[in-house]
């Protein structure tokens, strides 16, 4: 059920990746993956299960393909999907559940009195609410939420944003996963700045993804990729 705008700084985060257990997996199972060490363009030093391994690309451990490297992370395949995964970012995976439950392809949301679409979703894993806002660039996080969500700004760009309060300084940092009710996407830019607490704003990184039709006073969000 969908949860109304509100304060979400209570909420615990677990950094985690979301890994599929292979083919053939008779029930759900918990894995643990980290990208432990990049060495671009050819190799990622990858930890699952706590077993460390340097894995070049396109080869495979424990399940896990290594697709691409850079200076940020490192691209992963694993039971039949792609995900980019940032320098240092660790997930608890529940593996062997249906992919296509887990993974909506259209939301329907309703507006609040003040006419703003709020969602509750999650930010590599941690709990976190969203106000859909096409104004936004990028999804818009605040400094706090960012440190309760465990986000690594280190290496960050600087980046520059014009808002009411004047042109103000923020980070710009890669997601590992969004998922805002059912629709998960992965790799998207955010930016994180001083201005806001509580909640993010669900600006264009995310939502030029999704086919978006307003009736009245509801919002239908559909995955197009």
């Amino acid at each position: 059920m969908r949860q109304l705008f509100q304060q979400a700084s209570h909420y615990r985060i677990v950094l985690c990746l979301l890994l599929l257990a292979s083919p053939g997996a008779g029930q759900a199972q918990e894995m643990n993956v980290s990208v432990s060490g990049l060495f671009p363009p050819s190799k990622a030093l990858l930890t699952i299960d706590g077993q460390p391994k340097v894995v070049a690309v396109g080869s495979t451990f424990n399940g896990v393909k290594v697709i691409s490297v850079d200076e940020t992370g490192a691209t992963l395949e694993f039971g039949g999907r792609k995900q980019f995964v940032p320098m240092g970012s660790h997930y608890a995976a529940i593996a062997g559940r249906d992919q296509e439950s887990a993974n909506a392809k259209s939301i329907t949301l309703a507006a609040d009195a003040r006419g703003h679409f709020a969602v509750s979703g999650t930010i590599n894993g941690g709990h976190m609410q969203f106000l859909v806002d096409t104004g936004a660039s990028f999804i818009s996080i605040g400094m706090q939420d960012a440190k309760r969500l465990g986000l690594d700004l280190k290496g960050a760009s600087m980046v520059y944003m014009s808002t009411a309060n004047g042109t103000i300084p923020a980070y710009k940092i890669r997601l590992a996963e969004v998922n805002i009710e059912g629709i998960v996407l992965y790799g998207i830019d955010a930016v994180v700045h001083d201005n806001m607490q509580g909640f993010a704003l669900l600006g264009m990184s995310f939502l030029n993804r999704m086919e978006m039709k307003r009736n009245g006073q509801t919002m239908t969000l559909t995955k197009r990729y």
